[in-house]
């Protein structure tokens, strides 16, 4: 699984004001350290990019990729903005990925021929005129509705990314369930499709000590489903191995409880027993609270 690191984004305190005054240095050492521990992607949220987005974005672009030759996702909801970065990607070592379109037809009348235009990739969310979808059936509707006005507009499949949108577990559990369903109905619905997302949303709203093995064990869950490319926290490099399937022994027991085999807790390491238990709690086996760990 690619990791799509989350890192360069104009929410974080040190980047964002690096951004507002212009200084390449913070952004340059960030998208450096980020390829060194194992980014395979790098996610540029400029996010609404209201007050002179274009700029931004352009300047985001040519700053990052002055020290990084991986392929860069164009992370904002202005579309002018988007486009102002498409034009300034430099596409000799990677294509841009456009991060991303809801199933609104004003953003697909937009961005589906944007994603022509620049020989670009698309993300797509499975987000309907009526919001996020109430279940996995609602966003295998929204899947084959996005696969047919993506080809339509001459979109290849291999170029789209579809993303379930990923909820937090604190929050919204059983809609987690729901979109993890969706996932592993994909593979056999629209085998061609690339797979994306942002894996920390699970953890939102949890105490900061507990959001990692949150993201973690979501990522090797959804890896069982042959997630291509999650958005995770580029500099966690438990999850970075994760993503790259070097935790073999964690991965396994995840999936074994995916599978409903039954686990000998009393034989597990801490690390091994953190693991099977946020699963359950992921599956909706056992209910959320933030004591889950310790029960």
């Amino acid at each position: 699984m690619l990791a799509a690191a989350e890192n360069i984004n104009v929410l974080v305190t040190k980047i964002g004001g690096a951004i507002k005054g212009r200084e390449k240095k913070p952004i340059q050492d960030l998208a450096v350290k980020l390829e060194e521990m194992g980014a395979d992607i790098l996610d540029i949220n400029a996010g609404p990019a209201r007050k002179g987005g274009p700029e931004m974005m352009e300047w985001l672009i040519k700053t990052v990729q002055e020290v990084s030759k991986l392929p860069l996702q164009l992370d904002t909801t202005n579309s002018d903005a988007i486009e102002a970065g498409l034009k300034a990607y430099d596409s000799t070592h990677s294509r841009p990925i456009i991060n991303s379109t809801s199933m609104r037809q004003e953003k697909l009348d937009v961005l589906l021929p944007m994603t022509v235009k620049y020989d670009a990739q698309l993300i797509i969310l499975m987000l309907g005129v009526d919001g996020i979808p109430r279940d996995a059936n609602e966003r295998c509707v929204l899947l084959a509705e996005g696969l047919f006005k993506a080809q339509e507009a001459g979109i290849k499949e291999e170029d789209i990314y579809i993303d379930p949108i990923v909820l937090p577990v604190s929050s919204q559990q059983q809609q987690l369930a729901e979109c993890t369903l969706f996932m592993e109905m994909l593979p056999e619905i629209a085998p061609n499709v690339l797979t994306t997302g942002g894996v920390s949303n699970v953890s939102n709203g949890v105490a900061d000590e507990l959001r990692p093995i949150l993201n973690q064990v979501y990522t090797a869950m959804l890896l069982k489903f042959g997630f291509y490319s999650g958005i995770v926290d580029g500099l966690d490099s438990v999850m970075l191995d994760i993503c790259h399937g070097k935790k073999d022994n964690l991965l396994s027991l995840v999936h074994k409880v995916m599978d409903g085999e039954t686990i000998d807790d009393s034989s597990l390491e801490k690390e091994e027993l953190d693991f099977v238990k946020t699963t359950r709690v992921l599956m909706g086996q056992s209910l959320f609270s933030e004591s889950w760990l310790d029960i």
